[in-house]
């Protein structure tokens, strides 16, 4: 008997958990689109950046708080980077860096109308890959490989704000995020020195 009653409980539970999701609680979705990637804060002899475009993919999930305010962690793939010019050990470069991140912002969720949320929150970024491509310039190719191998900070924190809109379970999503930390890791690299910042714009499905 005891045992019927502790099934009874945990399904009327389930069951709770289900209907207040089909009534607007939590969601999860999945999104796609790309950035815009810049970089900004930057110091370097001669270091003049350019923006690039990139990949973002992933998942978010909504937690609803109340009627109004909720919160939404999202896990990212997002490539970002820029094409960049300037000078290293006497020698002049043109390249274009794309750096891999995964990005987990949490966002505090404000809906400003039923299918209208402002987010705003702190965005940790994970690097994972570093790719240089040197187009041309008068260094060499050790100081191409000194140059992509220099010490990078892996873990970043920053900052990312954006809207959603809603389309019944279609969501479009456009995103603002900055870097509030620099790239180097130790702060004694004479690499170009920068904060990334980012434009980006994805489509999604919540469920």
């Amino acid at each position: 008997m005891k045992k019927i009653s502790i099934i009874a409980i945990l399904l009327i539970a389930n069951l709770g958990i289900y209907l207040h999701a089909q009534e607007g609680g939590l969601h999860i979705g999945a999104k796609a689109g790309f950035n815009r990637s810049n970089v900004y804060d930057e110091s370097g002899d001669g270091f003049v950046a350019d923006a690039k475009y990139g990949f973002a993919f992933g998942g978010f999930l909504t937690i609803p708080l109340g009627p109004v305010i909720g919160l939404q962690p999202e896990v990212l793939y997002s490539e970002k980077g820029f094409t960049g010019s300037g000078r290293f050990l006497g020698g002049t470069y043109n390249f274009t860096r794309t750096s891999t991140f995964i990005d987990v912002p949490l966002y505090l969720q404000l809906k400003i109308a039923p299918s209208v949320s402002i987010l705003l929150g702190p965005q940790f970024s994970f690097l994972t890959k570093t790719k240089d491509v040197f187009h041309d310039g008068s260094i060499s190719i050790d100081q191409e490989n000194d140059f992509s191998n220099d010490n990078l900070r892996k873990n970043i924190l920053g900052a990312s704000g954006g809207l959603d809109i809603y389309f019944s379970q279609l969501v479009i999503s456009a995103r603002v995020a900055w870097d509030l930390q620099q790239n180097n890791g130790d702060g004694t690299s004479d690499k170009p020195r920068y904060r990334n910042v980012l434009m980006q714009l994805t489509a999604g499905v919540a469920f």
